[in-house]
């Protein structure tokens, strides 16, 4: 019996482990409140999972979880900790200092996820040092409160007295006692702390409160442009909710009056431009559709808006491209980059623009408040940098981009497409005359026709929505009989170059999705 230990000690050690790594968590959220408020050890370590993870497991989070892969994430790497802790508090109860050394371990790990990441200040090592020592002690005192629990449980040595039941029950409330007020103050101190964080260094209330200049010329939508059918998608996507695929694990806040833009690299002369600057080179207003590289044939990573911005060719124009550059290399301050053709900013006939204002309001923080980069024609993984602080004009074979080493292509056209919004899959419809409905696009060349198949039968010209411009989607209809039964449902589009859609089915890498969208639709 002196070698076995009871369950529930077992089980008690491990939830000392788990409070122990609460109070780590705690005092380093409280230390990076002090001195570093992105040096979090869990949104750092987060955001180092998010760079490591191969290039399949991405896409297979995109498609499970859509825009709520952060979320699941952190759940997944929350679930860990508590895991690991709880083996740390097992370890220290049982081979001490072993839990000890694994929090040291851990500590050390979130040390190097925060060190490494961009724009890292000088003290930013010091949350979870500080967090590693402060839930080492914790650990410490617990375990050996534990010990003292359970020792007069077994036979005493030779020559040893065993303890009285009191104070077996003081030891027992004294480890109840700590390992409460520890876990309480834990959450309540790293609670506050990530929420002072948080709205301290929030700047939505500046966004809330900013005016942006009026446009110096707008869009016009034309008659026609929206169809008045239930269950299409909009015209324009609302803000709330533009699908959104980042690698920014929070959402980086940048206030606009300490904003600054770096335009650098193989240029004339080296710019730098405030956010006030940028405003007072006048704002015009585009309507232009945004598609991710990540939207598979028939999926929703793809949304239009108005938005407001100025011209990247006259923001490089500033600077002065010199010959033999053919890349911009845009970079987030999260430390993400894109890597653009210089063309296809420069071109005086292509809209690529920086935005200020995304359907009549400031960006949204999560859409990269105060400036991003929208670029038609082009997927958001090779253009549409958020939260955007430099520009490095380059050459592609001098630089690579986030993605390339990640396995897509450097250079990523948009492949156009068409979707069926209603009838939807799985969702029986009613016998009778019924609109087949959706979206269709080819930014930077245009939508010049929809033609939709029912089952193996020929297929039908749709009717278009007039055009805002060849930047954004249109929507298409057809009228259709439903007869009783299941049907297959197809469409294709054709572009203005006369081009038709790719009909061979191409997975999300190495550059975007292709293939005819066709659904299986239940008519009652």
């Amino acid at each position: 019996m002196a070698g076995r230990r009871p369950r529930r000690f077992i089980a008690l050690a491990a939830l000392s482990g788990v409070v122990s790594a609460a109070v780590f968590l705690a005092a380093s959220e409280l230390v990076a409140l002090v001195v570093a408020r992105d040096a979090s050890p869990i949104l750092a370590v987060g955001s180092f999972v998010i760079d490591i993870v191969p290039q399949p497991l991405k896409e297979l989070a995109i498609s499970t979880f859509g825009e709520f892969d952060k979320v699941a994430l952190l759940a997944g790497l929350g679930l860990a900790v508590v895991i690991a802790s709880a083996i740390a508090g097992v370890l220290q109860f049982v081979r001490p200092p072993l839990g000890v050394v694994a929090l040291g371990v851990a500590g050390a790990l979130s040390v190097a996820a925060i060190v490494t990441r961009p724009g890292v200040t000088p003290l930013a090592f010091l949350p979870p040092v500080v967090g590693a020592l402060a839930g080492s002690i914790v650990l410490v005192l617990l375990s050996r409160r534990l010990q003292a629990w359970q020792r007069p449980i077994f036979p005493p040595a030779s020559g040893e007295q065993a303890s009285p039941n009191s104070d077996r029950g003081m030891d027992r409330r004294r480890f109840f006692v700590m390992a409460g007020i520890a876990g309480a103050s834990a959450v309540i101190v790293g609670v506050t702390a990530r929420a002072v964080s948080m709205a301290t260094s929030s700047v939505e209330a500046v966004r809330r409160a900013l005016r942006l200049p009026a446009a110096r010329s707008t869009v016009t939508v034309p008659a026609g442009a929206e169809l008045d059918i239930p269950g299409i998608t909009p015209l324009f996507t609302p803000n709330a909710d533009f699908y959104r695929v980042d690698t920014a694990l929070t959402v980086p806040t940048v206030n606009p009056d300490s904003w600054r833009l770096v335009i650098d690299g193989m240029v004339d002369r080296r710019v730098e431009l405030g956010f006030d600057e940028l405003l007072a080179m006048g704002l015009d207003e585009y309507a232009i559709t945004l598609t991710c590289v990540s939207n598979v044939v028939g999926g929703e990573l793809v949304g239009n808006a108005m938005w407001l911005g100025v011209p990247v060719r006259d923001i490089l124009r500033l600077a002065g491209p010199q010959s033999g550059a053919d890349m911009v290399l845009s970079r987030s301050v999260d430390g993400y980059t894109a890597g653009t053709p210089l063309s296809a900013l420069t071109d005086d006939e292509l809209d690529a623009i920086l935005a200020v204002g995304m359907n009549g309001e400031p960006l949204p923080l999560e859409h990269g408040f105060p400036v991003r980069m929208v670029v038609p024609g082009l997927y958001g993984y090779v253009s549409a940098t958020k939260w955007l602080t430099e520009l490095t004009v380059t050459t592609f074979a001098q630089d690579e981009a986030y993605w390339t080493p990640r396995g897509y292509s450097a250079q990523a056209p948009i492949k156009f497409s068409s979707r069926i919004d209603t009838p939807k899959i799985g969702k029986p419809i009613a016998a009778g005359r019924i609109p087949i409905a959706g979206v269709a696009w080819a930014q930077s060349v245009g939508i010049q026709g929809v033609e939709v198949r029912i089952d193996d039968g020929d297929w039908q010209p749709a009717m278009l929505s007039t055009p805002i411009n060849t930047d954004t989607w249109v929507q298409w209809f057809l009228e259709w009989d439903a007869a009783p039964g299941t049907h297959y449902l197809s469409v294709r589009a054709t572009d203005n170059n006369g081009e038709l859609q790719l009909e061979e089915a191409a997975p999300i890498a190495p550059n975007g999705s292709s293939g005819w969208q066709r659904s299986l639709i239940s008519v009652t």
